[in-house]
């Protein structure tokens, strides 16, 4: 998928909607593992006043500054609320980790012109396309 090469070559700021600061959860460790790569992680959780060494936000209209893919840990359901705060806030993409599929919120996101992967885990994809590159 072009989207995902897209996506990891092109953006270094990612806000991690339901970032947890607890070691076990996929999305510590995802965003772990981008953050050592490079990228800026930006917690997006209202929990939370820090996680990862970063200021926690509440939501995607708390960032103060650009920022370039919202990526979700969260319910499906709550994917079209998310997207509406991702086209709000002007980001360049969407990605729904493993597991997280919503067509609708998928579909809108790519009419307004935002590079869009759902049920992928971008830790994965990151080690799949290095290890092509390498």
């Amino acid at each position: 998928m072009a989207e995902i090469e897209d996506i990891i070559h092109k953006y270094r700021t990612i806000a991690v909607v339901g970032l947890s600061p607890q070691l076990h959860r996929h999305s510590y460790q995802v965003s772990a593992y981008m953050q050592s790569q490079g990228y800026r992680i930006v917690p997006v959780n209202p929990n939370y006043e820090e996680v990862l060494g970063e200021k926690c936000y509440p939501d995607l209209a708390a960032i103060p500054f650009p920022v370039e893919v919202v990526n979700i840990f969260r319910q499906s359901d709550q994917c079209p609320e998310i997207v509406a705060q991702a086209l709000a806030i002007g980001a360049q993409a969407v990605w729904m980790q493993e597991g997280i599929v919503h067509q609708e919120a998928a579909a809108s996101a790519r009419e307004a012109g935002l590079l869009v992967v759902m049920d992928r885990c971008l830790l994965k994809e990151h080690r799949r396309l290095s290890r092509v590159a390498g």
